[in-house]
């Protein structure tokens, strides 16, 4: 089976909300969406590119939803072979069909949500 046409698992029951709850669960964190947003507005990045892109998380916190998406099959991990050696981060074919998940959730977030005072308010 080749990745385009993979399936992921599901983690929850009921043919109304699984799939609902399923895609909340793989993306539904607060740096998953930023992550994957960035790749797909930069295409694949290192470590640190990518830090700069996300802006104001930490090293610790990337690296964890790196971790976590390439588990998730929603990432590629690849190791540039380059002094130094280097990591490359892309979206799989299934990370880059939620285009337009992440489109929608910008122009809903747009239409909805008010700009922000400062950058340490949220939504509460």
């Amino acid at each position: 089976m080749d990745e385009s046409t993979q399936q992921l698992k599901v983690w929850c029951t009921g043919e109304d909300w699984c799939p609902i709850t399923s895609t909340a669960t793989l993306i539904g964190k607060k740096w998953h969406t930023v992550v994957i947003h960035q790749l797909l507005a930069n295409g694949p990045l290192g470590f640190n590119a990518l830090k700069e892109e996300v802006g104001g998380i930490s090293s610790k916190v990337l690296s964890d939803v790196l971790e976590d998406l390439e588990q998730k099959q929603l990432i590629d991990r690849e190791i540039v072979n380059e002094k130094p050696v280097r990591v490359k981060y892309s979206l799989t074919d299934i990370g880059e069909s939620l285009e337009p998940v992440i489109q929608e959730m910008a122009h809903w977030g747009e239409e909805h949500l008010m700009t922000a005072p400062n950058e340490e308010s949220s939504v509460a």
